[in-house]
């Protein structure tokens, strides 16, 4: 059913999704859905609290420098319609907004092992927040994404993570 609900997402966007194309995929009943999932925003929470549980390939270049300006471009690329999809679901359903808040946490604790690293190197001071420091690097990317409907190019990821690293260097994060 996952499968199903990423195709339909990748292909129609949020607003087209429906319980019926999902059924179809997947080669179910539409009633077998609804029944499970009770309806589209169902389908999507039960999408992204699986995909929470996947691994990351986070980074590991051997500089913080390095491994963040990585995780920004990562986060860049992987900006796709069904990204774009299950930020609208959180915005406008409460379940969908739960498992959406379910996935980046899942995805900030996995890349706060570039920080981690980068303490014990000593390139970050100690008692550096690993997670504040992994969403002070992405949250430029989402805003001008997802806020703003911006393009974001690389120099753009790029900036982020060297803000994000400025930061920490400083001990304000």
């Amino acid at each position: 059913m996952r499968q199903a609900t990423l195709a339909e997402l990748a292909e129609h966007g949020y607003q087209g999704l429906t319980v019926e194309n999902v059924a179809a995929r997947s080669g179910v009943h539409k009633t077998t859905v609804y029944r499970r999932w009770t309806g589209v925003e169902g389908l999507i929470a039960d999408a992204l609290e699986l995909a929470a549980e996947e691994p990351w390939p986070v980074p590991d270049t051997g500089t913080i420098e390095g491994d963040l300006r990585e995780l920004a471009r990562m986060v860049r690329r992987g900006m796709d319609p069904t990204a774009t999809a299950f930020v609208a679901a959180g915005m406008q359903d409460e379940a969908a907004a739960r498992a959406l808040n379910g996935f980046y946490t899942a995805r900030h604790a996995q890349s706060a092992v570039i920080v981690r690293r980068a303490v014990e190197r000593g390139e970050l001071p100690a008692g550096t927040d690993a997670e504040e420091v992994v969403r002070a690097t992405v949250a430029p990317v989402y805003y001008r994404l997802f806020i703003a409907h911006e393009r974001v190019e690389e120099k753009d990821a790029d900036r982020a993570a060297a803000t994000a690293l400025a930061a920490a260097r400083a001990g304000v994060l």
